[in-house]
């Protein structure tokens, strides 16, 4: 009981602790001058205090807090509603209720709602709009009442330890259906004739997955590896695309949500989706060699963006990871690529992938176009730029070019033609 009390006194608000510290002085005055009078009212200003600390603490008050999230999922730039709930599940009325979602910045400010009064068993909603410009995962809550008694003299917080998460995808933009080709690929006759042009037993073999057969194993290539090696010939016909993100900090350039590589992140979306949709089975890398959404887990729609909500920059200074990856399993399908500023050695790592059963597309970014530099470095970039996207195009990819305020549904179009070698920016 004393720590209650204690714990209510050290909730008095300005006003409370300005009404004590008056009535304190007020009593010394009376007691120094002799009046009782103004010893009278003294007393008057330090127990109105006091005894709203005092019910305060003894108030138990049952409160129950839902939040949802509506909806939970949201594109960055597009606004969600948080709707809370509160239960009074307690057999007396509570007092005046100040209620605070925690909110991160980019969400906007902490918002703040104050309940007159709930009466037993009694329910109160409310509900305020979050919106982020900014893709990432996002921790809405806890929620933290503060109880106040009717004259404002003394506060006390109490915190609910439920949180949500608020998920703000990148931008997905909306792409013309066209047709990349690689359609049906990655198993059976398709396999056959590929190993059929390479000559090698390798070639129908990929690295174990979870859930795949054990049966299907292929134990010459599992010894020679040194990892569990699955034979592709036994696998069933299905639609595939790999979407190759090329998260370097080193390959792209601008900051924040107007940067080369935010626009990297929303391209891969917009395509992931755009397969998704069209019935491809989808695999998202990136320049780590990293399955962005594990091979455990079902590569849906929801997966993937939620996996790009998250994605960072890397650290690594060449695809040489990704490339790798890509080789030992084969591209046998359809295979896009979004890429930043290449070195002559990723393109020719690139430029090696494209074989005669699958469907390159390199979606090359002009990144230097996204910050201004000197007439050197830009002509040196611009260089570059072109040696990249001639050598992949004479490898058999279609290149699609892209600059600053290129739009991804502008070029995707121009991926569909089978002999497109290189495409102009549009």
């Amino acid at each position: 009981m004393r720590s209650s009390v204690r714990t209510a006194l050290s909730g008095l608000t300005t006003r409370g602790r300005c009404l004590l510290a008056a009535g304190l002085a007020l009593a010394a005055c009376a007691v120094l001058l002799g009046q009782r009078d103004l010893l009278r009212a003294a007393v008057f200003l330090i127990f109105l205090p006091l005894a709203a600390a005092f019910i305060v603490a003894r108030t138990r008050y049952r409160l129950a807090c839902s939040r949802l999230l509506d909806p939970p999922r949201v594109e960055a730039g597009r606004p969600a509603t948080v709707r809370l709930r509160l239960d009074n599940v307690s057999k007396i009325p509570s007092g005046v209720l100040l209620m605070e979602d925690a909110l991160p910045y980019v969400l906007g400010g902490r918002p703040r709602f104050v309940l007159d009064r709930v009466e037993p068993q009694g329910v109160r909603e409310v509900s305020y709009p979050v919106r982020a410009d900014v893709r990432g995962r996002y921790r809405v809550g806890p929620l933290s009442v503060r109880l106040t008694d009717p004259f404002g003299l003394v506060e006390l917080t109490r915190s609910f330890s439920t949180t949500d998460d608020l998920i703000v995808t990148p931008t997905v933009s909306p792409l013309p259906s066209i047709r990349l080709g690689g359609d049906w690929t990655g198993g059976g006759d398709a396999t056959a004739r590929s190993v059929a042009v390479s000559g090698s037993d390798d070639a129908a073999t990929r690295e174990y997955r979870h859930g795949d057969d054990l049966r299907k194993v292929h134990w010459r290539s599992t010894a020679r590896v040194g990892e569990l090696m699955v034979r592709r010939e036994e696998q069933p016909f299905q639609s595939r695309a790999t979407v190759l993100l090329d998260s370097r900090l080193i390959a792209h350039r601008g900051d924040g949500p107007g940067s080369s590589f935010e626009w990297a992140v929303s391209g891969v979306a917009s395509i992931a989706v755009n397969l998704n949709r069209a019935g491809y089975g989808l695999r998202v890398l990136i320049d780590t060699g990293i399955d962005l959404v594990p091979a455990s887990v079902a590569s849906t729609e929801g997966a993937v963006l939620d996996a790009l909500a998250g994605v960072g920059s890397s650290r690594s200074e060449s695809l040489e990871a990704a490339t790798e990856q890509l080789r030992r399993n084969g591209v046998d399908g359809v295979l896009v690529a979004l890429l930043g500023s290449l070195t002559p050695d990723d393109a020719g790592r690139l430029a090696r992938l494209r074989n005669g059963t699958g469907a390159c597309v390199g979606v090359l970014i002009e990144s230097e176009t996204w910050a201004p530099s000197g007439p050197r470095r830009r002509e040196e970039a611009r260089q570059a730029y072109e040696a990249s996207a001639a050598l992949l195009a004479a490898a058999g990819w279609r290149v699609l070019r892209v600059e600053h305020g290129t739009s991804l549904a502008s070029v995707w179009p121009l991926a569909a033609a089978a002999s497109a070698r290189s495409v102009p920016a549009g």
